[in-house]
């Protein structure tokens, strides 16, 4: 397992070290070769997988309509199936993975519902005004709060990053249609369930971090609109990739689960705490918004912290070249580093380092650099 160092492990579901050997007899069972540590097991092959406390429990799924309202509006009825019927003991969420599969009907329908808004919304914002009338004329105008009516739109192309067991999935493809939606997915164990629960999805057996989103938006025709329930650990790596996405028009959208305190930061004003490496560069990049707060009791197993989902339409290559003032997006993201990576120093000290390597290491035209004005520079 890459949690695993010596005797020394990274908590599953936290990001304190824990010392196997000085956790409390009670707390750790040993059976058949495998360590469990509060719910989690670990096997013989090192990979961490949640116990299931009541295996027929954990895999019941949780069937409803539903009417979800988000932004104030509603979706309409939603026939949901949260967590679909698995295998018990074959399909245990991974910790390495980051799995938390989300188990409640109304969560999933408000997250497929704010998808659909924010993918809508953006679609609208770059389709010229000529294409708007004509598909008004002809009474093809698309409601972001009827699901059906998405299957009708023009240029959504929408793709899930990790489904798992296939909760978002399920409603995804009853509102946009197989046609429009593909899916990423690095677990072996969900490519396979999916594929025979639906046989025309199109699913990547892929690492979400290793996707190329300028090869799948071109042949996809256009920029895509993104949907997931991202784990924790590689929250950030996947949206500066989407970000970096951005610059060639092959994102639109991105409607995403993450840590409440990570979607705070990316939303947080100027002067206070919470603002940012996040802030900056998705504020830039982005218009961002938290669409709700997420208790950790929708999902299986429960995490020990609120999640968010949160919203980006992102600018497009035309409004972010503007919005950036002719700055390379390579050199803006070099000095937003540095200059927060030591938030107690001050920011000429903190850019101090990059300046030096900008200048060759010539102290002296750094220190001529920091003395003038602002104006000048």
């Amino acid at each position: 397992s890459r949690y695993i160092k010596s005797s020394t492990v990274l908590h599953p579901s936290s990001t304190n070290k824990v010392n196997i050997d000085k956790v409390p007899t009670r707390r750790r069972r040993i059976r058949s070769g495998s360590h469990s540590l509060r719910g989690w097991v670990q096997g013989t092959d090192g990979e961490w997988t949640w116990e299931e406390d009541d295996p027929s429990a954990a895999y019941t799924p949780i069937s409803s309509t539903t009417t979800a309202t988000i932004d104030g509006e509603s979706t309409g009825e939603i026939s949901v199936q949260a967590t679909p019927t698995l295998p018990s003991g074959k399909f245990r969420p991974k910790q390495s993975l980051g799995q938390n599969y989300l188990r409640d009907g109304n969560t999933v329908a408000k997250i497929v519902r704010a998808f659909a808004k924010d993918a809508v919304e953006t679609l609208a914002a770059s389709t010229s005004k000529e294409d708007v009338a004509v598909a008004a004329k002809n009474d093809n105008l698309v409601d972001p709060t009827n699901f059906n009516s998405l299957k009708q739109q023009t240029g959504l192309r929408a793709v899930e990053l990790g489904p798992g067991a296939g909760a978002l999935t399920d409603v995804l493809l009853q509102s946009v249609g197989s046609s429009n939606l593909q899916c990423i997915e690095i677990d072996g164990r969900s490519v396979e369930l999916l594929s025979e629960k639906h046989p025309s999805l199109r699913i990547h057996h892929e690492d979400v971090l290793q996707v190329d989103y300028a090869v799948l938006a071109k042949e996809e025709g256009g920029p895509l609109s993104i949907i997931g329930n991202l784990p924790y650990y590689i929250t950030s790596q996947i949206l500066f990739a989407l970000a970096d996405a951005s610059h060639g028009n092959s994102v639109r959208s991105a409607t995403v689960t993450m840590q409440w305190e990570v979607a705070q930061r990316i939303v947080a004003p100027t002067r206070c705490k919470d603002y940012g490496i996040l802030s900056v560069v998705f504020q830039l990049y982005t218009t961002p918004k938290i669409h709700f707060k997420i208790p950790p009791t929708v999902f299986y197993p429960q995490p020990k912290v609120d999640s968010a989902l949160l919203g980006l339409h992102f600018l497009g290559p035309t409004s972010l070249r503007r919005r950036l003032a002719g700055v390379s997006p390579a050199h803006l993201r070099s000095v937003v580093t540095a200059a927060f990576q030591q938030r107690r120093k001050t920011v000429r000290n903190g850019l101090k380092k990059l300046a030096l390597e900008v200048y060759g290491g010539d102290a002296e035209r750094v220190k001529e650099f920091f003395e003038r004005s602002a104006g000048e520079v």
